[in-house]
């Protein structure tokens, strides 16, 4: 709807994980570079850790579509809420593999056989886990440690990302099992004041724009009522967008943006 008056190729704070729009900010920089040192290297398992909102998921499509080719396979749980067989049954699915009938001893087989013809390949098996703090069953958890185990003598078969909210720390402290073989840990915070203002501009240009649009003091009001958090900033800069088109403006400025959020708020 406002794309054209913008002189705009595409809306650009969607809340959905493009990798296009990945701001690298200094945590998520060090994220991504972690998480790929972590797959490159057959570190074993990493944790990823951040607030709602704050590009987890986003980063991890990233990371997937810089890894993916003839190297690594990849296998993406974004729902991994379950019991411990559909849990494998998941898994094997997302590697794209067909899932036998039998005891879960045959899911086990069907993933270590999944790991060394990778192997043999000379492909590297990559398990992310999305959403990783909604898994409550102490039984799912045992499982994920047990991924682990497929091994040789000198390297993980698997290398395995957990991503999740701040809680997953803790859930992952009450399997002293797990949580020792967390090999690299990374945390994602809010945007600071000068890394909201960038991230404002980058997903401009990359939607497009060749002028400014969000006035300096703007975009400090945006980080201000946004915590600094991607998807709040996301919303508060794609509803100016398109206030501002409805009122013809030239430039978004500090007002626009208080008086819209109040009105929300309202």
């Amino acid at each position: 709807m406002y794309v054209e008056w913008w002189g705009l190729n595409e809306r650009p704070f969607e809340n959905v994980p493009d990798p296009r729009f990945l701001y690298l900010s200094k945590d998520h920089q060090e994220a991504f570079f972690r998480m790929r040192y972590l797959a490159e290297s057959r570190k074993g398992a990493g944790m990823l850790i951040g607030d709602v909102g704050c590009g987890k998921t986003t980063l991890a499509r990233a990371l997937i579509q810089k890894l993916s080719g003839e190297k690594f396979e990849i296998g993406l749980v974004t729902y991994p809420a379950l019991e411990p067989e559909d849990f494998l049954k998941e898994i094997l699915y997302q590697f794209g593999m067909s899932i036998p009938n039998g005891t879960k001893v045959d899911l086990l087989h069907a993933l270590n056989d999944l790991m060394l013809k990778n192997y043999r390949a000379e492909k590297d098996s990559l398990l992310i886990i999305d959403e990783a703090h909604v898994i409550s069953d102490a039984r799912t958890l045992e499982e994920i440690r047990l991924l682990l185990n497929f091994q040789l003598d000198d390297r993980f078969l698997l290398s395995l990302i957990l991503i999740g909210q701040p809680e997953l720390r803790a859930i992952i402290k009450s399997v002293p099992a797990l949580e020792q073989r967390i090999a690299i840990r990374s945390n994602l915070a809010p945007l600071s004041e000068s890394e909201t203002i960038n991230y404002i501009v980058f997903r401009l240009k990359v939607a497009g724009a060749t002028n400014p649009i969000f006035t300096k003091q703007a975009m400090d009001v945006i980080h201000r009522l946004s915590n600094g958090v991607p998807r709040n900033i996301n919303n508060i800069a794609d509803m100016s967008l398109l206030v501002g088109f409805g009122q013809k403006l030239e430039s978004i400025d500090g007002a626009t943006v208080e008086k819209l959020v109040k009105a929300e708020m309202l």
